[in-house]
């Protein structure tokens, strides 16, 4: 019996207005609403198999990936393991890839990944464990990896294979050029995916610059193909893949020619795709508010056009006759977004006092408010919102900003040695009790590959980024009293990886919003940070504040989203535009600038090469221009934000 995931486009799956929406996507593709569903009903397709196998006394060969994407996967079928009697015992499994060279015991290592998220904790047989091994010397490789090839046919070929999908458009490790005979083998890794690579090797000089991985042939005769894609960062070569030529240049498009092949993607990933982007182009619409701002938004820079400039062959050239009938004309159309824009734009964050507040983004009432700023890091606050915070402060709201995590994993250990040799020559000997400089100073100086930082640097570390936030808050305006340090438990592992979301957090965030009660409640809703903190803390924020709904003072609560270093809103999603002057803009930058230990050498900074700063400032003044563009008043700089109804 096949899945629902096992459903192929066929005519009768494109009929009743289904291959207009289609009509641009040459891969079968499903669509959840976030990943951790998605990678549940993987899991049970997995399971299922793992089982019609098991009752025909047959083994089940999986080719499985690493990476971010599959661990949801793992965990559930993990839990199958434990809670349901899923058993593994016939399952035969080949890894796509592994670094090169890299030891087991790496915990870089894609050795040391898949038993840490699978292997370990469930019951198939270690002889039917195979995964590249990326300490075979150079003059034996080519054998090995033929072997690895006819260790996959000899077992029956695979019969599922899971894949991640990488910026560059590889799958394994197959990138830009790879052929689509191409076997096991050695390749070079392009730079983008050392770059992508680069924060769990604490830098890029440390990411391999070669891997084995299986070929584009070996995945290709895989008899069931799943990839899987999570968050905006996937969202441009996911399109590219689904919807472009196939090319070498992009070595996920050969999937398109697979019988059996399915794109699993949550909204965010899927969101470049026509049927998303730009439905009018495919299709009748149900005109929302939302999608006719959209709509006009795009049309607006199609054509190079302010609002007010839009005519009816405008919308009638470029899909959008409908929503032009149903109107009646440009006119009308065009004064309705533009009014919807105007009212956006406040230079009162915190509500305007004893002003009518019905075309404006916040409330008048009470004019003096109680607001909570969480900030994921100790830097995201003035990163991402450091005008309005200066703004709600100088307007006399009862400002609070919330630092959810230390932080402590993106200080270099060299920025540590030095405070730690200035703590220890400054102290003379008499060292504080909670931190023996001495014993730092030995510890980072003789820290090996890998090594996870003791309490002690951990300390150090996490106390660097604090007083930076404490310099940074105090030059905005903001009393001591009023900046607080969560340091949730999840976050203090010493490591890149983090351990999952726990009640614990969640307890902790709750009273500090259930002492302050606040009216406003600002969050870092950008999903698109490399590791995954900012999601946690905030579904950390959502999860308390679901808990604490029923208490009456919640009912005055408006949660703002914000976005910071890695991705802005779009001009038709933001509910609250706030402009900056240019002095303004200088304090902002200025602001950020008081976190020293992120500059000129920031740890987890992603494919932007830029530092934090500049990246804020080119942010805020692109938004100003957007608007600006659209016929708008022209302002310096704008910080944007997105209600949210929790």
């Amino acid at each position: 019996m096949k899945s629902a995931l096992e459903i192929k486009p066929d005519i009768s799956y494109k009929s009743a207005g289904k291959f207009e929406e289609t009509r641009f996507e040459k891969i079968h593709n499903e669509i959840f609403k976030s990943s951790a569903e998605a990678s549940i009903i993987v899991a049970q397709e997995i399971a299922q198999l793992i089982r019609s196998k098991q009752e025909k006394n047959k083994s089940c060969v999986l080719g499985l990936a690493t990476g971010s994407s599959p661990i949801k996967v793992y965990e559930e079928l993990v839990r199958m393991h434990r809670e349901e009697g899923l058993s593994f015992s016939n399952v035969i499994t080949f890894n796509l890839d592994e670094y090169y060279p890299m030891n087991k015991e790496n915990n870089q290592s894609y050795h040391y990944f898949m038993h840490q998220h699978l292997f370990n904790h469930i019951d198939i047989k270690p002889e039917n464990v195979n995964i590249p091994d990326g300490t075979v010397s150079i003059d034996e490789l080519n054998q090995y990896c033929i072997d690895y090839e006819m260790n996959i046919k000899q077992a029956g070929g695979l019969d599922f294979q899971l894949l991640g999908i990488g910026r560059t458009g590889h799958v394994g490790f197959n990138e830009p050029g790879s052929h689509i005979n191409s076997g096991t083998r050695i390749i070079t890794l392009d730079h983008i995916t050392r770059v992508d690579a680069s924060s769990d090797f604490n830098g890029i000089d440390n990411v391999p610059k070669r891997a084995i991985t299986m070929g584009v042939s070996t995945i290709m005769r895989s008899k069931r193909i799943v990839l899987m894609a999570w968050g905006q960062n996937k969202a441009d070569i996911i399109k590219r893949t689904v919807q472009g030529d196939i090319s070498s240049e992009v070595p996920a498009t050969f999937l398109q020619n697979h019988p059996n092949a399915t794109f699993v993607l949550d909204q965010s990933a899927a969101s470049e795709l026509t049927r998303f982007k730009t439905p009018w182009l495919v299709g009748e619409c149900i005109w929302t508010q939302e999608l006719k701002s959209k709509a006009i938004v795009w049309l607006c820079q199609k054509t190079n056009q302010s609002i007010l400039k839009l005519t009816d062959r405008d919308y009638n050239n470029n899909g959008m006759s409908d929503l032009l009938a149903q109107e009646g004309s440009a006119y009308d159309l065009n004064i309705n977004m533009f009014n919807v824009l105007q009212h956006t734009i406040t230079g009162w964050p915190g509500g305007k006092p004893n002003t009518d507040d019905s075309h404006r983004p916040e409330r008048a009432n009470p004019a003096k408010k109680r607001v909570i700023l969480f900030s994921p890091h100790p830097d995201d606050d003035v990163i991402s919102m450091g005008g309005t915070f200066s703004k709600l402060i100088k307007q006399g709201h009862d400002v609070h900003v919330v630092y959810q995590t230390s932080g402590n994993i993106a200080v270099t250990d060299d920025e540590a040695l030095k405070f730690a040799e200035v703590c220890n020559d400054f102290t003379g000997g008499n060292l504080p009790k909670d931190i023996n400089f001495k014993s730092v100073i030995e510890f980072l100086n003789n820290k090996s590959e890998n090594q996870i930082d003791s309490l002690e640097v951990r300390k150090l570390k996490g106390l660097i980024r604090r007083r930076e936030s404490y310099a940074a808050t105090r030059y905005i305006g903001l009393k001591d009293e009023n900046t607080h340090f969560l340091d949730l438990p999840f976050y203090e592992t010493g490591q890149v990886k983090k351990n999952p979301l726990g009640p614990e957090d969640i307890a902790i965030v709750k009273e500090i919003i259930a002492r302050i009660k606040p009216h406003q409640v600002f969050a870092a809703g950008d999903l698109a940070d490399p590791h995954g903190t900012h999601e946690v803390c905030l579904n950390a924020i959502f999860a308390a504040m679901k808990q604490l709904k029923p208490e009456k003072y919640m009912d005055d609560c408006w949660l703002w989203l914000y976005r910071g270093a890695w991705h802005e809103w779009d001009i038709h999603e933001i509910d609250m535009a706030v402009p900056l002057s240019p002095s303004e803009v200088l304090l902002k930058r200025h602001a950020i600038l008081y976190h020293q230990s992120q500059k000129d050498r920031v740890m987890f900074q992603g494919n932007d090469s830029r530092e934090f700063w500049v990246r804020a400032e080119d942010r805020n003044k692109n938004t100003a221009i957007l608007y600006d563009k659209l016929g708008l008043a022209e302002y310096e700089a704008i910080e944007a934000f997105k209600r949210f109804d929790y």
